[in-house]
């Protein structure tokens, strides 16, 4: 009897408490939130490892080596020379003292200019795409390839309008790249620039994509850069921009600035318009592209006033040649080009580009401006002269 009264007693008890905390709780619960704040919480974390670590497509790599390893060895040095013939003495430089004088014989020297850069085999047969600039004038070209073989290049073809150019080699069982897709770039993608930066050998160097579709830089005539922060210095030009897998992007052509080293902005052609300046000059000869015989200007705000325009889109003629495709099409000093083929004008390089994409021999339909009227014509494309023959 006396067990069961004290089981009794401390069930009763139990009972008690419970409903005691129960009314604490439910009635003061800033009572709790006090007594907690006592004892602060605890963060659990949950530390990934290289092993548990999942792997994911956007996960960034450790070490970009394979990508490097897959593309390097198509990445060649260049090496050109040329004579340059000049004035033995200052006097010869005087065109007064030429002129009473004439070239004396024994008054001229010739002297050899040596320069560097890069450039990527494209093609398992030889062919090596590179800057104009890089072999302009060169009267000898020799290509160094990574695994200790050199080579003398012939020059198939160059286009300065672009900066492209493209040399052929003869060897056998040479490396060569696989080509990516510049279209499917974005901002922020990781890449990889290779080439021989100073002479000093052949050079990696990490970035992202800063922008894409650069233009307006006064670089080239046709200008559609990647932008990269990539380091890329003077003999980097002609070199490989590649993605993170090591994929061909781009042709390492220019740097902005003003030391003349990098300062994280470099501009690479897309390798998507390289390889078309590839084909055509390999297939031709040359790159051929639409020309109507006119020169243009960007329409400012000061100029629509004048010209009564409703906007500065659209390029203003300020010169056609006679009897050019311009011309024939009755299109005359002073008109407003609006649309090609449907297709806006907004300044002259969009101009420009949009007239050279036709060939030549075909029509199109341009959208003009006259005296505050508007109107249409049709013009028969014309082949673009050399930059370098006009």
């Amino acid at each position: 009897m006396r067990i069961t009264k004290t089981l009794q007693f401390i069930f009763q008890f139990i009972t008690i408490g419970l409903a005691a905390a129960f009314v604490v709780i439910v009635f003061f619960p800033e009572l709790t939130q006090k007594l907690a704040s006592n004892n602060p919480p605890i963060v659990e974390v949950s530390q990934h490892t290289a092993e548990t670590a999942p792997v994911t497509q956007n996960r960034a790599p450790l070490s970009y080596a394979d990508a490097v390893e897959r593309a390097a060895p198509a990445v060649v040095n260049i090496y050109t020379r040329k004579i340059i013939t000049e004035s033995a003495h200052p006097l010869m430089r005087d065109p007064l003292f030429r002129y009473f004088f004439g070239n004396q014989p024994g008054m001229t020297r010739q002297r050899q200019e040596s320069s560097l850069g890069s450039g990527v085999i494209i093609s398992p047969s030889g062919y090596v795409l590179t800057n104009n600039h890089v072999i302009e004038a060169a009267d000898e070209i020799q290509l160094a390839l990574g695994n200790g073989q050199t080579a003398e290049a012939k020059l198939v073809g160059s286009d300065p309008e672009t900066d492209l150019a493209v040399l052929k080699i003869d060897l056998d069982n040479i490396p060569s790249i696989t080509l990516g897709d510049d279209q499917a770039l974005r901002v922020g993608d990781v890449v990889l620039a290779i080439g021989n930066p100073f002479g000093v050998g052949k050079t990696v160097t990490s970035g992202i994509v800063s922008a894409t579709g650069r233009n307006m830089l006064g670089i080239n005539t046709f200008e559609n850069f990647i932008q990269t922060d990539a380091a890329i210095n003077p003999g980097n030009s002609g070199g490989a921009l590649i993605t993170a897998e090591g994929f061909l992007v781009g042709i390492n052509t220019a740097i902005f600035s003003k030391s003349g080293g990098s300062q994280g902005i470099g501009f690479a052609i897309p390798i998507s318009l390289a390889k078309d300046v590839m084909t055509q000059i390999i297939e031709h000869g040359e790159v051929i592209r639409g020309w109507l015989g006119i020169s243009v200007q960007d329409i400012t705000k000061e100029l629509a006033q004048s010209f009564g325009l409703p906007s500065t889109d659209g390029v203003i003629l300020s010169e056609i040649m006679r009897n050019g495709p311009a011309h024939r099409a009755g299109l005359l000093p002073g008109d407003v080009i609006t649309h090609v083929n449907d297709q806006a004008i907004t300044n002259v390089r969009n101009g420009l580009n949009l007239i050279s994409q036709n060939k030549p021999g075909s029509k199109i339909k341009i959208k003009a401006i006259r005296k505050s009227k508007a109107f249409e014509t049709e013009a028969v494309v014309g082949q673009r002269p050399r930059e370098d023959n006009q």
